[in-house]
């Protein structure tokens, strides 16, 4: 939390760095930071960062009307968005970092933007020129992940989570496994040579 006007600014130019290198529009920067497009291109224009112009998207329907793995990634950006959020930190320093961890396990080829997790997150507070909430997180009762929804709605079932859409697809679907591809589980031979190298060692030591 800032305390003095001129740590606020830095604060603000600093994310406003931050944001341009993850792709912001300028109209979505000065959103999150309050500061002017003015100020903006000339803290930019020395860091050759220049955001493009145009309107942050502003609608929820994009999530509904979207694919499977749309809503999957959505869901998890938004996921890791709340958690920062329930852990102390102000929306405008969780939206970056949510967005930088939703990269890091989305890194094949990530379907959501900055702009487009701006907007998941403003409609899931109500903040940033929101009026009201249009989505919420909901667990799902079959695999507890939780997933985008519309306010108020509830699920007695998994019918509705992408989750559970998505791996009862994996297996037959190549765009699902490229886009989550499975992970190789180590080679346990290695960790048991070294515990009996540990063993060995410490009986001579003893």
């Amino acid at each position: 939390m800032w305390t003095h006007p001129f740590e606020k600014h830095l604060g603000q130019l600093a994310l406003a760095r931050e944001c341009a290198r993850l792709g912001a529009r300028l109209r979505t920067i000065e959103i999150l930071t309050g500061l002017t497009a003015r100020t903006i291109f000339c803290l930019l224009r020395a860091d050759e960062c220049t955001p493009t112009r145009g309107r942050p998207p502003s609608t929820p329907e994009w999530y509904h009307g979207g694919t499977l793995l749309d809503r999957c990634e959505a869901s998890i950006f938004v996921s890791g968005y709340r958690r920062l959020c329930d852990l102390g930190f102000e929306s405008a320093r969780a939206l970056p970092s949510a967005y930088r961890q939703y990269l890091d396990l989305c890194r094949t080829r990530p379907r959501l933007s900055f702009d487009r997790a701006f907007d998941l997150a403003r409609q899931l507070d109500g903040i940033w020129e929101v009026a009201e909430a249009g989505l919420s997180l909901q667990a799902c009762n079959t695999c507890t992940c939780r997933y985008l929804s519309v306010v108020g709605a509830r699920s007695l079932s998994n019918c509705d989570c992408p989750f559970c859409k998505l791996t009862a697809r994996y297996f037959r679907d190549p765009r699902v496994q490229s886009t989550f591809p499975s992970v190789p589980l180590p080679d346990l031979s290695c960790l048991e040579w070294s515990l009996a190298l540990r063993a060995r060692l410490a009986e001579l030591v003893a």
